[in-house]
Protein backbone atom coordinates (compact mmCIF):
# COMPACT_ATOMS: atom_id res chain seq x y z
CA UNK A 1 0.00 0.00 0.00
CA UNK A 2 0.99 3.77 -0.90
CA UNK A 3 1.13 6.28 1.03
CA UNK A 4 -1.62 9.09 -0.18
CA UNK A 5 0.73 11.78 -1.36
CA UNK A 6 3.10 9.29 -3.35
CA UNK A 7 2.33 9.42 -7.09
CA UNK A 8 0.21 6.56 -8.66
CA UNK A 9 3.66 5.56 -10.85
CA UNK A 10 6.11 5.51 -7.94
CA UNK A 11 8.36 8.60 -9.41
CA UNK A 12 8.76 11.00 -7.47
CA UNK A 13 10.83 14.38 -7.46
CA UNK A 14 12.64 15.27 -5.16
CA UNK A 15 10.73 18.50 -3.05
CA UNK A 16 7.16 16.79 -3.80
CA UNK A 17 6.29 15.45 -0.78
CA UNK A 18 5.83 16.97 2.45
CA UNK A 19 8.67 16.26 5.21
CA UNK A 20 7.57 13.10 7.36
CA UNK A 21 8.47 15.30 10.46
CA UNK A 22 5.62 16.87 13.12
CA UNK A 23 5.78 19.90 13.27
CA UNK A 24 5.65 21.87 17.22
CA UNK A 25 3.98 25.37 17.63
CA UNK A 26 6.77 27.85 17.53
CA UNK A 27 5.62 29.83 20.26
CA UNK A 28 5.26 26.70 22.45
CA UNK A 29 7.55 27.44 26.17
CA UNK A 30 10.14 25.00 25.95
CA UNK A 31 9.72 21.31 28.30
CA UNK A 32 12.51 19.89 30.39
CA UNK A 33 12.59 17.28 32.80
CA UNK A 34 13.99 17.92 36.47
CA UNK A 35 16.50 15.32 37.21
CA UNK A 36 18.07 16.26 40.60
CA UNK A 37 16.92 15.67 44.16
CA UNK A 38 17.35 19.20 44.86
CA UNK A 39 14.89 20.46 42.57
CA UNK A 40 12.21 18.00 44.01
CA UNK A 41 12.72 19.07 47.28
CA UNK A 42 12.63 23.01 46.06
CA UNK A 43 9.26 21.90 45.04
CA UNK A 44 7.98 20.35 47.62
CA UNK A 45 8.92 23.47 50.08
CA UNK A 46 7.01 26.37 50.91
CA UNK A 47 6.31 28.75 48.78
CA UNK A 48 5.30 26.22 46.50
CA UNK A 49 1.85 25.51 46.20
CA UNK A 50 0.66 21.76 46.34
CA UNK A 51 -2.65 20.27 44.54
CA UNK A 52 -4.11 16.78 45.26
CA UNK A 53 -6.67 14.84 43.16
CA UNK A 54 -7.80 11.94 42.33
CA UNK A 55 -5.09 9.98 40.09
CA UNK A 56 -1.87 12.69 41.49
CA UNK A 57 -0.56 15.03 43.31
CA UNK A 58 1.11 17.93 41.69
CA UNK A 59 3.81 20.77 42.93
CA UNK A 60 4.21 23.86 41.47
CA UNK A 61 6.66 26.53 42.10
CA UNK A 62 7.55 29.69 40.86
CA UNK A 63 11.40 29.97 39.58
CA UNK A 64 10.48 33.93 38.84
CA UNK A 65 12.99 33.34 35.72
CA UNK A 66 12.60 33.72 31.98
CA UNK A 67 13.54 29.78 31.64
CA UNK A 68 11.04 26.95 30.02
CA UNK A 69 8.53 24.83 32.12
CA UNK A 70 10.56 22.13 34.11
CA UNK A 71 8.97 19.41 35.35
CA UNK A 72 9.76 15.92 37.41
CA UNK A 73 7.83 12.75 37.91
CA UNK A 74 7.97 10.16 40.68
CA UNK A 75 6.36 7.32 42.65
CA UNK A 76 6.54 5.76 45.36
CA UNK A 77 6.46 2.07 46.45
CA UNK A 78 2.85 2.83 47.50
CA UNK A 79 2.44 2.69 44.43
CA UNK A 80 2.83 -0.56 43.51
CA UNK A 81 6.33 -2.79 42.49
CA UNK A 82 8.37 -1.21 39.79
CA UNK A 83 6.21 -2.48 36.86
CA UNK A 84 3.20 -0.65 38.14
CA UNK A 85 5.32 2.52 38.85
CA UNK A 86 6.95 2.74 35.90
CA UNK A 87 3.47 2.51 34.23
CA UNK A 88 1.97 5.42 36.35
CA UNK A 89 4.48 7.53 35.57
CA UNK A 90 4.50 6.55 31.94
CA UNK A 91 1.36 8.33 32.00
CA UNK A 92 1.76 10.72 33.88
CA UNK A 93 4.89 12.18 31.54
CA UNK A 94 2.48 11.64 28.64
CA UNK A 95 -0.43 13.50 30.10
CA UNK A 96 1.88 16.42 31.03
CA UNK A 97 3.72 16.41 27.52
CA UNK A 98 -0.17 17.05 26.35
CA UNK A 99 -1.08 19.70 28.71
CA UNK A 100 1.64 21.58 29.79
CA UNK A 101 2.37 23.82 26.88
CA UNK A 102 -1.22 24.67 26.93
CA UNK A 103 -1.67 25.22 31.26
CA UNK A 104 1.71 25.41 32.00
CA UNK A 105 3.96 29.04 32.73
CA UNK A 106 7.04 29.24 31.60
CA UNK A 107 9.32 30.06 34.65
CA UNK A 108 7.26 27.49 36.44
CA UNK A 109 8.67 23.70 38.01
CA UNK A 110 6.47 21.01 38.50
CA UNK A 111 6.65 17.83 40.15
CA UNK A 112 3.93 14.91 39.65
CA UNK A 113 3.90 12.95 42.10
CA UNK A 114 1.49 9.40 41.27
CA UNK A 115 -1.21 7.93 43.83
CA UNK A 116 -1.49 4.38 44.66
CA UNK A 117 -4.05 2.21 42.27
CA UNK A 118 -5.37 5.68 40.66
CA UNK A 119 -2.80 6.76 38.43
CA UNK A 120 -2.12 3.46 36.56
CA UNK A 121 -5.85 2.19 36.65
CA UNK A 122 -7.54 5.77 35.80
CA UNK A 123 -8.72 6.44 32.13
CA UNK A 124 -6.60 8.66 30.58
CA UNK A 125 -8.97 11.78 29.83
CA UNK A 126 -9.78 12.23 33.47
CA UNK A 127 -6.13 12.10 34.17
CA UNK A 128 -5.82 15.03 31.71
CA UNK A 129 -8.87 16.51 33.28
CA UNK A 130 -7.47 16.11 36.95
CA UNK A 131 -3.84 18.26 35.93
CA UNK A 132 -5.68 20.64 34.05
CA UNK A 133 -7.44 21.52 37.18
CA UNK A 134 -4.70 20.82 39.50
CA UNK A 135 -2.73 23.31 37.50
CA UNK A 136 -5.71 25.92 37.32
CA UNK A 137 -5.58 25.38 41.09
CA UNK A 138 -2.13 26.16 41.64
CA UNK A 139 -1.64 29.22 39.66
CA UNK A 140 -4.50 31.00 41.12
CA UNK A 141 -2.82 32.78 44.40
Amino acid sequence: MTPPEAPKDGTAARGDTPPAVSVCAADAPKIEVMAKRRDFLTCARPPARKQGTKGMMVQGRNRQDDGGIRMGFTCSKKVGNAVVRNRAKRRLREAARMILPAHGRPGWDYVLIGRATETAQRPFEELKRDLIYALKKIHTP
